[in-house]
């Protein structure tokens, strides 16, 4: 019995939701990395999906290289609204463990705004084709 003692609190920690997106290159407060500068491109693997037009993109190997980005041509119902959860588990089948080519745009609080790329194909695009329809914050104001 003992040497299940630690067993459960290790569980318990995997079975707990994160508290925060572990996107960290831009930091909360203080300047953009000038690497992300408007009209810059960055490029690297998407590691997490926050909601269905949120991701990380690893220009680097630790969290602190993890640029967050707001997806620049798609707006995806929030989490919380009618088709949020199926946006987010559609980013995540076509986006993780991919490479995304992304041109920099507007800084949106702790992230940039970015057209991205998998394969020549905007994100945003591979989101309407997998019949994603959008919706959240700012969609009409897109158009």
């Amino acid at each position: 019995m003992l040497k299940y003692r630690f067993l459960l609190p290790a569980l318990m920690l995997l079975a707990t939701p994160a508290l925060a997106d572990p996107c960290k290159a831009i930091p909360d407060k203080g300047p953009m990395p000038s690497y992300l500068s408007p009209g810059s491109r960055f490029q690297g693997t998407v590691t997490y999906v926050g909601d269905g037009d949120s991701l990380c993109v690893a220009v680097g190997r630790t969290q602190n290289e993890w640029v967050e980005v707001r997806v620049a041509d798609f707006y995806a119902p929030e989490l919380h609204a009618p088709g949020g959860r199926e946006a987010k588990a559609a980013l995540e089948r076509i986006a993780i463990g991919r490479k995304a080519i992304c041109t920099a745009g507007r800084r949106s609080h702790d992230r940039v705004v970015a057209r991205c790329t998998i394969d020549s194909i905007s994100i945003g695009d591979r989101m309407r084709r997998a019949g994603i329809a959008e919706g959240g914050n700012g969609a009409d104001s897109a158009r």
